[in-house]
């Protein structure tokens, strides 16, 4: 009866505790003006603690939706989750806002935050490349409705950047190919490279490596095209020193 009786207060305790961590979680923020509630979530934003400024700059628009400061709490909130590395929920944030906002004054930044919430989720070639191709969407999107903004010309940076990811993956996967000794689908990486991602750093390879898959398979007027590019173009190259080398070894001159 004794154990019961600690059993029961120890689960009355915890109950307690979990009551209490709920309601401090869903507590409600009183009504208050848009000066204190900006100024409090700003104070928040300050010290880094990025979820309690979050409350307090949506407060600003549940408190006050026709004030002029609530299209502002709004993307700092989007900004706040993205200090925060939420990405998704700042995505989600600066998409309710554009719809809502599409003209308002800070929709370029609004697109720029966006572009960079998948930017910062690039992950390295050998991986999906979902968010590269959304960053350079959101990016190209950017300057095409807001071309004259510090924001489109900071973006051009990115964009070159961006394409010589996609670009990287398309390579890594042609080099899986040609090492799997699969030739015609590693060629099709290659060829997409040398068609889509002609300025970026990879084209030197492609060209060598096309030169190479071709020769495997025994076509080697194809083989002698993509060399005579790769000459033409970068004759200096060790890339085009390597296929003249490989070339002279398939005796194709």
């Amino acid at each position: 009866m004794h154990f019961l009786f600690k059993k029961s207060i120890i689960l009355f305790l915890l109950l307690a505790l979990l009551v209490g961590c709920a309601s401090n979680k869903n507590k409600v923020i009183e009504e208050k003006s848009v000066a204190e509630l900006y100024n409090k979530a700003m104070d928040y934003a300050e010290e880094n603690e990025y979820k309690e400024a979050v409350k307090y700059f949506d407060e600003v628009e549940r408190q006050h939706p026709y004030s002029p400061w609530a299209a502002k709490a709004q993307i700092m909130s989007a900004y706040m989750y993205y200090k925060n590395a939420e990405y998704t929920d700042a995505i989600l944030a600066i998409n309710r806002f554009l719809q809502l906002h599409p003209g308002n004054k800070y929709a370029p930044y609004a697109q720029y935050l966006k572009g960079m919430s998948y930017y910062e989720q690039i992950s390295d070639v050998e991986r999906d490349q979902d968010m590269t191709e959304m960053a350079m969407e959101t990016f190209n999107r950017l300057i095409i409705l807001y071309p004259n903004t510090p924001y489109a010309d900071d973006v051009k940076n990115k964009l070159v950047l961006t394409h010589n990811h996609l670009g990287g993956k398309e390579m890594a996967v042609g080099r899986y190919y040609l090492k799997q000794k699969k030739y015609g689908a590693a060629i099709n990486r290659f060829a997409d490279v040398v068609r889509n991602y002609q300025t970026t750093m990879h084209i030197q390879e492609a060209l060598y490596r096309l030169t190479s898959a071709y020769l495997a398979l025994g076509l080697k007027e194809e083989a002698k095209r993509s060399a005579a590019v790769l000459g033409y173009n970068y004759p200096s190259s060790k890339w085009y020193k390597k296929a003249y080398r490989l070339l002279e070894k398939n005796g194709v001159s």
